[in-house]
């Protein structure tokens, strides 16, 4: 190789190499930092674009399981803090029907039946008008599926779908629980015949209950299952978007070290290269 004194090209090449690997040290050191393979387009654009849209529906089932949670909470508020309570109320007013149907006592005994079946039948308006959830109405007959309201619905997937969501109208269809909707409000026990009417109609208040009950039990499990359905899709999502986005943190320290020691060197180089002119000086003398 020729000796030059204005340009040295062995210099040039060192310090270009040296850009070069102070540029990669400088990546490297990034994405062993951050834990991320892609950190923005530059980095991989086609990956940056497939993880973003990964990690946007795993965001959007995690919503959705928030949501069913929810909806977990109200239809618990409904069954344990209403319709249970209701169900025991009837059961107990079937009992003085029962006890102010026979003959063995008198009308002073059958009145007084009379005042704890309308305090019971009170208690069940009174639970009826206060069962709600975070200000929605449950059992005056809000959750039928002829509501003339907007229905109850939770969303659990990625779109507006009918298939990403539950009408809680449509699979509670709950009836109003008031005496009038159960069809116990005009009811007299004061005499045998009353009382004996009022069995007739308290076992279909109870029966139309049950059959409310047992809605809630379905939808109660269909919402569990759907938790476990997107605690799935959740778990897929993440997994897919952390394979093309997160760093192989082994792979990237032993590339750490690598760039460490290709700037040294380099660097190393160019102090060499600069020393190469004197060689001119050889000759002068």
């Amino acid at each position: 190789m020729p000796l030059r004194i204005f340009n040295n090209l062995s210099s040039q090449f060192a310090q270009s190499r040296l850009d070069r690997n102070s540029r990669n040290l400088g990546e490297t050191i990034v994405t062993v930092a951050s834990g991320e393979r892609v950190q923005n387009s530059s980095d991989d654009g086609a990956s940056l674009a497939i993880s973003e849209s990964l990690r946007s529906g795993a965001r959007a089932f995690r919503q959705g399981l928030r949501n069913i949670q929810d909806g977990l909470s109200l239809i618990n508020n409904v069954e344990e803090g209403g319709l249970s309570s209701i169900a025991e109320i009837l059961i107990r007013t079937r009992e003085l029907a029962s006890q102010a149907s026979t003959g063995t006592i008198g009308s002073t005994e059958r009145k007084a039946f009379q005042l704890e079946f309308d305090a019971q039948r009170q208690e069940i308006n009174r639970i009826t008008s206060t069962n709600e959830f975070l200000g929605q109405k449950l059992l005056d007959g809000s959750l039928s599926s002829d509501a003339t309201g907007d229905d109850v619905i939770i969303h659990m997937g990625l779109d507006s779908s009918t298939k990403n969501r539950i009408n809680l109208n449509e699979t509670l269809n709950l009836q109003a629980t008031t005496t009038s909707g159960l069809g116990i409000d005009d009811l007299d026990i004061s005499t045998a015949d009353g009382a004996r009417e009022a069995l007739v109609k308290i076992q279909e208040a109870v029966d139309n209950l049950s059959g409310a009950r047992a809605r809630v039990g379905a939808t109660q499990n269909r919402l569990n299952r759907a938790i476990q359905h997107l605690g799935v899709n959740i778990e897929n999502l993440t997994a897919a978007a952390s394979t093309i986005r997160d760093a192989d943190v082994a792979e990237e320290v032993t590339g750490l070290t690598k760039q460490l020691l290709l700037v040294q060197t380099s660097s190393a180089m160019v102090g060499q290269s600069n020393l190469i002119p004197e060689g001119v000086l050889l000759l002068l003398q």
